[in-house]
C-alpha cells in the first residue's frame, strides 16, 4: 500500500481545519485570502503525491478543482464553507466533492426526502456492474471503432462518479450530515441548460454559480456569465485532465466547455424567441447528440487519447481483477449447489 492513501487524506483534513480556524478569527477579505494561501499552495501539492492515475484525477478534481474554489469563496465570507460548521463537516464538505444541503427553520434539512433514501442499491449495482464490465473490455485486446471506445470511456466515466458520489453521501449520513444528490439523472435532460445546470456534476454548479456566473452577470449580463462560467470550468478540466495524464493541457477540453458555453446561450436566446419546445422524446436524444458528438471530438481524446486509455484501464482491472475472480467462483454452478 502507498504512503500517499495516508499522507494525502491528514495533510488535507488538517489544512482544512486550520482554513477553518484561521477563517475564524480572520474577516473576509484580503487578509482572510493571505491567512488561507498556504492551504491553496499546498492543494495544489497534493495530487502530485498519488501514483494511481484514477485517484490522482479525482483528487485534483476535488481538491484543486473544487476544493480551491471553495476556498477562494471561503475568502470571501461566500460559498459552501462557513467557519461556523463543525470541524467534521467543514473538513467532509471541503476536502470532498461534496455539499451540505441548508437547514430548514425546523432544524431539518431541505430536500432531506430526495437525499434520504439510501443508496438505490438496484441501480448501484447495475452501475457497478456496467463499471466492472467496461474495465474488463477495455483491458482486453479487442478491437473496436474508436467512437465505440469513447462511448464506453464516456459511460465509464459516468458510472464512476455516480457510484463514488452517492457512496460518500451515503457515508456523509451516517456522520449525521445531509448532503445535496451529486447528480440528478442527467440522462432526462431535456436540454442543454437543463444538463449542464441541474442534472449534471451538481457539485461544479454549486461552486461556479457564486464563484463565477453571479459577480459576471452582475457586471456584464446573463450571457457574459455564462461563457464565463463555461470557460473557467474548460480551464479547471483542463489542469485536472493535467493531474491524471501528465500531459501538456492542448486546449480541447476548454473549448469543450466553451461551445457548450455558446450552445446554451443559443439555446437560451431561441427559448425566448420561440414559445414551441420540442417534446422531451425528441430533446433528450438531440441534447445527448450533442453532448456525446462534442465529447467525442475535443473532451475524451486528450484525456484517453495516445495510449492513456490502456495505461488507465490497466491500473483499473488490476484493483478490479480480484474481485471479479472471487464473484465469478461464487456464481459457478458448482459452488452454488454445495452451498
Amino acid at each position: 500500500m502507498h504512503h500517499s492513501v495516508v499522507t494525502v487524506p491528514l495533510a488535507a483534513a488538517v489544512a482544512m481545519l486550520y482554513a477553518r480556524l484561521a477563517a475564524s478569527l480572520v474577516r473576509p477579505g484580503l487578509r482572510r485570502l493571505l491567512a488561507l494561501a498556504p492551504v491553496l499552495l499546498l492543494l495544489l501539492k497534493l495530487p502530485f503525491a498519488i501514483p494511481l492515475f484514477s485517484a490522482r484525477g479525482m483528487t485534483a478534481f476535488s481538491l484543486v478543482w473544487l476544493g480551491e474554489f471553495k476556498l477562494l469563496l471561503l475568502a470571501s465570507g461566500r460559498g459552501p464553507l462557513d467557519p461556523a460548521l463543525r470541524p467534521l463537516p467543514f473538513v467532509f464538505t471541503a476536502a470532498l466533492p461534496v455539499k451540505l444541503l441548508p437547514r430548514s427553520p425546523d432544524g431539518g434539512a431541505h430536500g432531506a426526502a430526495k437525499t434520504a433514501a439510501a443508496l438505490p442499491l438496484l441501480s448501484l449495482g447495475l452501475k457497478i456492474a456496467v463499471w466492472v464490465a467496461i474495465a474488463h473490455l477495455m483491458n482486453s485486446e479487442t478491437q473496436m471503432h474508436p467512437y465505440a471506445a469513447f462511448t464506453l470511456y464516456g459511460v465509464f466515466t459516468y458510472c464512476s462518479l455516480d457510484i463514488l458520489l452517492p457512496c460518500l453521501a451515503a457515508v456523509g449520513r451516517v456522520l449525521g450530515m445531509e448532503l445535496e444528490p451529486p447528480f440528478d439523472r442527467p440522462y432526462l435532460s431535456a436540454s442543454l441548460q437543463d444538463f449542464w445546470g441541474r442534472r449534471w456534476n451538481l457539485m461544479a454548479s454549486a461552486v461556479l454559480r457564486p464563484a463565477v456566473y453571479g459577480p459576471v452577470r452582475a457586471r456584464l449580463g446573463a450571457a457574459a456569465g455564462v461563457l464565463a462560467t463555461f470557460l473557467v470550468s474548460g480551464l479547471m478540466h483542463e489542469v485536472v485532465a493535467y493531474y491524471l495524464t501528465f500531459r501538456a493541457p492542448t486546449g480541447q477540453i476548454a473549448a469543450f466547455f466553451l461551445l457548450h458555453g455558446v450552445a446554451v446561450c443559443a439555446e437560451k436566446w431561441c427559448a425566448r424567441r420561440c414559445a414551441a419546445r420540442p417534446p422531451r422524446v425528441v430533446a433528450t436524444p438531440l441534447v445527448w447528440g450533442f453532448v456525446a458528438g462534442t465529447a467525442f471530438w475535443l473532451f475524451l481524446p486528450p484525456i484517453f487519447g495516445n495510449g492513456m486509455d490502456d495505461l488507465m484501464f490497466a491500473e483499473v482491472w488490476t484493483f478490479v481483477a480480484p474481485f471479479a475472480d472471487a464473484g465469478e467462483r461464487l456464481l459457478r454452478p458448482g459452488h452454488l449447489v454445495s452451498l
